[in-house]
């Protein structure tokens, strides 16, 4: 009996095997392969929309610290004039003190007008950097 036993499994072995092999219809492997080019196609547009959201917003955080980079460098500068013609107007100022009368007090007058001016321009520039 034990034979006949073992060839019974053997043979229930060898049909279960040999169903897994079992080839696909062709409309099947067709749907199949449909689905997943679906899916495929799918599952790239999702990711090249994520791509490009990713780089808009790159772009504008890039964007934006330049803008303040920009705007930062340009008061700096700004406040670099202001200061040399500070110093200007002290030496200006200082030179003036060897002219008499209305010579003096025209050269004062230039040398007060020199700041005027470069206060106005350092507004301007950070006015426009702003």
């Amino acid at each position: 009996m034990r034979p006949s036993i073992w060839l019974t499994g053997m043979a229930i072995a060898l049909l279960a095997l040999g169903g897994c092999n079992k080839a696909q219809p062709p409309a099947e492997v067709q749907a199949d392969v449909s689905s997943a080019t679906n899916a495929a196609i799918a599952n790239n547009t999702q990711a090249g929309a994520n791509q490009a959201e990713v780089a808009a917003s790159v772009t504008k955080n890039f964007d934006s610290a330049a803008q303040t980079a920009d705007a930062k460098t340009a008061e700096a500068a700004a406040d670099v004039s202001v200061t040399q013609a500070e110093g200007n107007h002290k030496i200006a100022l200082a030179k003036c003190e060897s002219l008499a009368g209305d010579a003096q007090k025209a050269c004062k007058d230039d040398a007060d007008a020199a700041l005027i001016n470069a206060r106005a321009k350092a507004k301007a520039t950070k006015a426009d950097h702003s």
